[in-house]
C-alpha cells in the first residue's frame, strides 16, 4: 500500500531522532510489525479503534511529538484512506438472486424424482404382469413331468372301441436293476421321462399300448398285466419298445400267432 503524509512523517521524526523500532517497540510495547504499519500506513495490519490511537500516542510521547498534532494527522490520514473504500451494497443482495435459481433447480430434482419412479414402476409392473400371463397360459403338464398315470379321461374312453371298453386296462410295471433314463408314453401321451434310480419300480396305466425307451436296456425290466416282457434291446445299448394287448395274448399263447 502507498504510504501518505502521516507514515512519512512518523519515519522522518523517527530517523532524525536516530531512534530504530526495536527501541520504541522496548520502550512502548507496541510491537514491531505494529510500527511497520503506522508506517507503511497499512491500516488492515493494525488492530484498529482506540489501539490505534493508543499506539499513535504513545509513539508521539516518545519521540517528544505533539500527541493531538499527531493525533490529527492519523485521523486524516485513516480517515481518507477508510472514506476511498466505496460500500458494496450489491454484495449483500447478490445472495438473494441465488434464491430463485436454486428453487428452480430444487424443482427440476423433484420432477426427475418422479419421473424416474413412473417409469420404474411402470416396467416393474409390466414385467410382473408378463411373468403372470406366461405362468397362466403354460399347460400344468409342461411344468411337472407326470411320474404315474391314472385312469384315462372319460372322452379317451367314450372314443375307444366297444372292444377295448370292456377289456381292463394295461397296467405296465417297470423295474430298474441300475440307474437309467426312461421315457414312457402310454396311447400317445407322456407319462414320465427322467432318470430311474436302482431298485426303483413304478406302475404306468393306459388303454390300449405303452411305448418304451430305455438308455440302457438290460437295465429296465418290464410286466404288462404281471407278464414279463422281453428285453428292450441289446445289454449296454438304448432301446425302444412298444407293448399292447397283442403282447399279452403272445405271452398267454407261447409263441402261437393270435
Amino acid at each position: 500500500m502507498a504510504r501518505g503524509n502521516f507514515g512519512e512523517r512518523l519515519k522522518r521524526e523517527r530517523e532524525l531522532r536516530e531512534v530504530t523500532m526495536e527501541e520504541i517497540t522496548a520502550a512502548t510495547r507496541i510491537g514491531s510489525r505494529f510500527l511497520e504499519a503506522l508506517e507503511n500506513e497499512d491500516w488492515s495490519k493494525l488492530p484498529g479503534g482506540v489501539f490505534n490511537r493508543g499506539f499513535v500516542r504513545s509513539i508521539a510521547r516518545y519521540l517528544g511529538l505533539d500527541e493531538e498534532a499527531l493525533l490529527g494527522e492519523y485521523d486524516l490520514a485513516h480517515g481518507t484512506q477508510v472514506a476511498s473504500v466505496p460500500p458494496q451494497p450489491e454484495q449483500r443482495m447478490s445472495s438473494s438472486k441465488w434464491i430463485p435459481f436454486l428453487l428452480f433447480i430444487g424443482l427440476l430434482v423433484l420432477l426427475f424424482c418422479a419421473v424416474a419412479g413412473g417409469v420404474y414402476f411402470w416396467r416393474h409392473y409390466g414385467a410382473r404382469r408378463a411373468q403372470i400371463q406366461s405362468m397362466t397360459s403354460v399347460s400344468p403338464a409342461a411344468n411337472t413331468p407326470v411320474t404315474s398315470a391314472s385312469s384315462p379321461p372319460a372322452s379317451q374312453q367314450q372314443s375307444d372301441t366297444p372292444s377295448a371298453a370292456k377289456e381292463p386296462p394295461l397296467d405296465l410295471l417297470v423295474s430298474a436293476s441300475a440307474a437309467t433314463r426312461v421315457r414312457i408314453l402310454a396311447d400317445g401321451r407322456l407319462l414320465f421321462d427322467g432318470e430311474f434310480l436302482s431298485g426303483e419300480s413304478r406302475h404306468f396305466h393306459a388303454t390300449g399300448e405303452f411305448e418304451v425307451a430305455a438308455a440302457d436296456s438290460s437295465a429296465v425290466l418290464l410286466e404288462l398285466n404281471g407278464q414279463a416282457m422281453p428285453p428292450l434291446g441289446a445289454p449296454g445299448a438304448s432301446g425302444t419298445m412298444t407293448l399292447g394287448r397283442k403282447d399279452l395274448r403272445q405271452a398267454s399263447g407261447g409263441n402261437s400267432q393270435p
